[in-house]
């Protein structure tokens, strides 16, 4: 029934204590149902080059490959160093909707973000977030990234797992029918130009003052030759829906996210910490889906220190891990080697960040 299948196992367990286990455990499980699985790092690797960055890039590189043989994608939404989930996992997920493949989620908490995030603070009625915004997306469990392109499952990983076999069963049912679906949303909806068009990936969505900082930025794109759109802009051939109702909401503007990456010539990520040490979980998303669909990529920071010296944790002699026992990444980056590896990312202010990229672009 699922011989046809490859899942794609990820999640935060490669960086637990004991984490090789745990996916190995989803491994015999999804094996005993027929399904062949990929984890990331399955293949033999050469992680012995003394410039750090070089061992990060193997395992990216290898976790595109595996990416593109599977057929499904099941993640752990877990929250991950903060209230968000790990957000190299987020990215995967961006890979995986990109291809058009199977995108599932588990997490055992389904509650709103806003239950969740012991940052939030209520002043005077209204419920902000660690940075000040009103709280973005505070009706949802996750990102409208994440809500948008997966089916989250209330449950662990068998759960998530016995789900998407029902939805496979019924797919073949609906197979035997004569209507078929075809899905128009991989075409780009933008008009031709001679300038690049660049999207501007990035949490200021969430910001009270959102539009002023994205026509600031806009301004600055534009004196460098790009056009550029942001996240609260609306995509060509998308329209925006008057709703009381999250989910419909959180599916219309991930529509309108996913549109502006297929139209994009450059995709420009801000990847600041958002919430606890990761970047924010929509702009995650967008960065897996540009780098599948082969877009130009850059990533922006306030301080692109490395990791290990950026995150506390309790130093080498503990395996660098964090207060949870995660492992943090020791590659000689800023960030999750799926967004280091996989664009340049400049330290500097905005224009001086766009600057740099137009004479790389020129190159």
């Amino acid at each position: 029934m699922f011989r046809n299948e490859s899942i794609y196992i990820a999640g935060p367990e490669c960086f637990y204590t004991g984490g090789n286990e745990i996916l190995n455990a989803m491994r015999r499980r999804s094996e005993s149902f027929g399904f062949s699985v990929t984890l990331p790092n399955d293949d033999s690797l050469d992680l012995s080059h003394e410039d750090l960055r070089k061992n990060a890039d193997e395992i990216f590189e290898n976790c595109a490959k595996s990416m593109n043989e599977s057929t499904a994608i099941i993640v752990d939404l877990e929250a991950f160093r903060g209230s968000e989930p790990d957000n190299g996992s987020i990215y995967e997920i961006g890979m995986a909707y990109a291809r058009g493949i199977r995108c599932y989620g588990y997490t055992r908490d389904k509650r709103n973000v806003l239950w969740k995030n012991q940052g939030a603070k209520l002043v005077d009625g209204i419920v902000y977030d660690e940075s000040g915004r009103i709280h973005p997306y505070a009706d949802l469990p996750f990102a409208p990234s994440v809500i948008g392109s997966t089916k989250v499952v209330e449950g662990d990983f068998d759960d998530c797992l016995k789900m998407m076999m029902i939805d496979i069963e019924e797919e073949y049912k609906e197979s035997a029918k004569r209507s078929e679906y075809i899905d128009h949303s991989n075409k780009t909806t933008k008009a031709e130009s001679d300038r690049l068009l660049v999207y501007l990936s990035g949490p200021a969505r969430y910001d009270m003052d959102g539009e002023r900082k994205y026509g600031i930025m806009k301004e600055i794109c534009r004196k460098y030759g790009f056009d550029a759109v942001s996240p609260l802009d609306m995509a060509d051939g998308v329209e925006k829906i008057a709703t009381d109702n999250p989910y419909i909401r959180a599916a219309n503007e991930f529509d309108n996210y996913q549109q502006h990456v297929r139209n994009c010539d450059i995709i420009i990520a801000d990847l600041n910490d958002f919430r606890g040490w990761e970047s924010c979980n929509d702009t995650g998303f967008e960065c897996g889906m540009a780098f599948q669909l082969g877009k130009k990529m850059y990533g922006y920071m306030d301080d692109t220190t490395i990791m290990k010296k950026r995150i506390p944790n309790y130093g080498e002699e503990a395996g660098n891990r964090d207060m949870c026992g995660s492992n943090v990444e020791n590659f000689d980056y800023p960030v999750n080697l799926m967004f280091a590896s996989s664009m340049k990312i400049f330290e500097g202010s905005f224009e001086n960040v766009i600057s740099r990229i137009a004479e790389d672009i020129k190159k």
